[in-house]
């Protein structure tokens, strides 16, 4: 009879967390953030990944856009003699797209953080390269100053990462990754990283190995992908580095016709809806969507030989501007900026101040409205970075 109540009170138990699922799934999304500091049984139920698949299902959420970051690369590495930014132009620029974006900009907490690097999950990593950086959690107020790095570069190349694996709480642990870059001509099959981690509080320093040389290009952030770091290197090769695996080396990838092109100015990376990785560049004349066909269940030495890229889409600008005429005032050079998070078919596009989010396959234009137009910002010298906050909440208590 023990036994069998136990049992009884287990169902009940499950049947007032299918109750609950079921009511919170009828509530708008704001409500249902708020409602994690109930208790931890609802905090449970609503991180928990059927409750977040369903959300999703039926109300079609995804992802939330607070704006986009402007980077100049100028004053980001600069060195202690080299340019210096005029006074005209701020350090800090958020094109917000929504009233989190506008409390953000308006916080003042990043404008005394330094240049925006990168973002990961929601957090934040600012900082001056190549020795002061801060994370800065805007959702938590959670504040970060990064230890001085033990490694001086004078050229380098970051990343930056959540990791879940590490969550032993409820706060998002993280890694920030420093790697030398070479501005030597003559090239290597080392490199020297430097791993900043959230859990530990230290830096460590590490050398990659590669069996060809290599180089990779300075004052860019990577693309990681379910903890893989993706960094773009010299000659069209893609340098591939898993942290997990615990053998320090980076695998090269050669990009599609083997090189990026001098015809083409942007390239990014992303990842398909079906985990794949995904390489989108764009030149004057259009843009080209590529999806790496991996025949493996890893990378491996001989990555080369076992992974094809497939041509998805190629797109003429001319073409675009033409079927969507209501957007053909803004018909300038155009550039791609970034695939959208976990989704191929959508693609953020600049036109001169103009960003648009285009579908793929419909070959649609929409218009995404934002605050903070600049005339110092240096299009030309600056990357502009989509910046979303973390489209769930997140639990340790939760699989």
């Amino acid at each position: 009879m023990k036994g069998q109540k136990r049992s009884a009170n287990d169902i009940q138990a499950a049947l007032t967390d299918d109750i609950l699922h079921e009511i919170l799934l009828r509530l708008p999304e704001k409500s249902v953030f708020s409602f994690i500091l109930v208790s931890k049984r609802w905090l449970r139920v609503i991180c928990s990944s059927s409750f977040r698949k369903d959300y999703h299902a039926r109300w079609r959420i995804n992802f939330h856009l607070l704006g986009f970051f402007v980077c100049n690369h100028l004053y980001l590495g600069r060195s202690k003699h080299g340019i210096r930014r005029p006074p005209s132009e701020r350090a800090l620029h958020l094109l917000s797209t929504c009233e989190e974006g506008d409390n953000l900009l308006v916080s003042g907490i990043p404008k005394q953080l330094g240049y925006f690097i990168d973002s990961s999950n929601g957090l934040l990593l600012f900082g001056r390269h190549p020795m002061t950086y801060s994370v800065w959690n805007p959702i938590t107020k959670q504040l970060c100053r990064l230890p001085q790095p033990q490694q001086y570069y004078k050229s380098l190349c970051i990343a930056f990462f959540s990791v879940t694996e590490e969550c032993f709480d409820d706060i998002i642990h993280y890694k920030v990754i420093r790697a030398r870059c070479d501005c030597r001509r003559d090239e290597v099959n080392t490199v020297s990283i430097e791993t900043f981690s959230s859990v530990t509080g230290t830096w460590k320093h590490y050398t990659l190995t590669c069996s060809s040389t290599f180089a990779l290009r300075p004052w860019a952030v990577a693309t990681v992908i379910s903890g893989v770091i993706y960094w773009f290197a010299t000659q069209g090769n893609l340098a591939i580095y898993d942290p997990r695996l615990g053998d320090r080396r980076i695998v090269l990838l050669k990009l599609p016709d083997g090189k990026i092109s001098q015809d083409y100015d942007e390239c990014v990376l992303g990842e398909a809806p079906d985990g794949l990785l995904q390489y989108g560049q764009s030149s004057t004349s259009g843009m080209e969507i590529w999806v790496l066909a991996r025949e493996g269940d890893s990378f491996s030495s001989n990555l080369q030989s076992q992974n094809r890229w497939n041509l998805r889409y190629k797109l003429s600008f001319k073409a675009m501007w033409k079927q969507n005429p209501d957007c053909a005032k803004n018909s300038k050079e155009a550039q791609i900026l970034s695939f959208l998070p976990q989704n191929s078919e959508y693609v953020f596009i600049r036109a001169g101040w103009n960003i648009f989010l285009f579908h793929l396959k419909s070959r649609r234009l929409t218009l995404i409205p934002y605050l903070g137009r600049d005339s110092s910002i240096q299009w030309d010298d600056s990357q502009v970075m989509p910046y979303f906050r973390p489209s769930w909440p997140h639990s340790c208590l939760c699989p």
